[in-house]
């Protein structure tokens, strides 16, 4: 088992802790909330004051945080995990940032003798609870194999991507359609409100014909047909629309420094940047279909 130094103990972080101080590792964890690692010590973990204490003391690191500028300022400063760590320490960053950070801050851990992984997650809080979520996974195969005992603490899906960068790719791209399709499924709801179809008849339709997709049939937009999405909790989220619109600025920019041509993907960032203006940041993304009616 492990000595696991995990820092950024949110709404996704803290359970995957948990899930690691269930398969048996020693989870020393730290974050800006105090309360989040009391949690921590509850389930058994130890709660440390800084990120360089953990990286000192820790076999893997592993950060799950908001933004790119966070995960630079936590490895790449001089209280930071890669100047601190020992040699032969692995890093995996969870986190979901822009492409060009990840690749920066695995090429630094490399010329300190560090192997480093971007594993970004796709599965949201219930994934991160049940240990199901789907890792995405960039990095040298050596780190990789290290790594994919501990994430198979975590999750049910663990893909080696490619080489650095390649797992917050993958997590761009994928939300990118995620948040496309959710927009098309909203609207095909919403006009067959209109022309007076039911949307259980729709749903019954559509998901054994070409309109078929994830977005309908797992997380369906309206009340009713998927029992457990969140259109029947009130839109309580399980991935809130300011996060999807983060990962949708993210494709933006990479397609933007790639010269990719993204026409969709930048009008669904348009429309939701729209909805997270009107007071629904903290809603869950499929809430989209409100702003689509409205």
């Amino acid at each position: 088992m492990a000595r696991i130094g995990f820092i950024g103990l949110g709404n996704m972080g803290l359970p995957m802790a948990q899930n690691l101080l269930k398969a048996g590792h020693q989870v020393e964890g730290v974050d800006v909330n105090p309360a989040t690692v009391e949690k921590l010590i509850a389930a058994g973990g130890v709660g440390v004051e800084t990120a360089k204490t953990a990286a000192a003391r820790a076999d893997v690191v592993i950060t799950m945080l908001p933004a790119g500028q966070q995960v630079r300022e936590v490895y790449l400063g001089s209280s930071g995990v890669i100047l601190n760590a020992n040699p032969g320490t692995l890093l995996i960053d969870c986190s979901t940032i822009d492409v060009e950070s990840a690749r920066e801050v695995a090429a630094e851990a490399e010329k300190h003798g560090l192997m480093m992984l971007d594993a970004p997650v796709s599965g949201g809080v219930g994934g991160a609870s049940a240990g199901t979520l789907t890792f995405m996974v960039g990095g040298s195969t050596q780190a990789f194999v290290r790594a994919e005992s501990i994430l198979q603490n975590m999750g049910k899906t663990i893909v080696h991507a490619g080489g650095a960068g390649t797992g917050q790719a993958a997590k761009i791209c994928n939300n990118m359609i995620l948040g496309i399709s959710m927009i098309a499924v909203s609207e095909a709801f919403v006009l067959a409100e209109q022309l007076g179809l039911e949307h259980q008849k729709l749903f019954d339709i559509a998901a054994k014909s070409s309109g078929q997709c994830w977005a309908m049939t797992s997380y369906c937009p309206v009340p009713g047909p998927v029992p457990t999405s969140p259109a029947n909790r009130d839109y309580q989220a399980g991935f809130t629309a300011a996060m999807m619109l983060k990962d949708l600025k993210l494709a933006r920019e990479a397609a933007r420094v790639a010269g990719a041509k993204t026409e969709l993907g930048a009008a669904a960032a348009n429309i939701y940047s729209r909805y997270v203006a009107s007071g629904a940041a903290r809603r869950d993304f499929s809430g989209i279909i409100g702003f689509i009616r409205g």
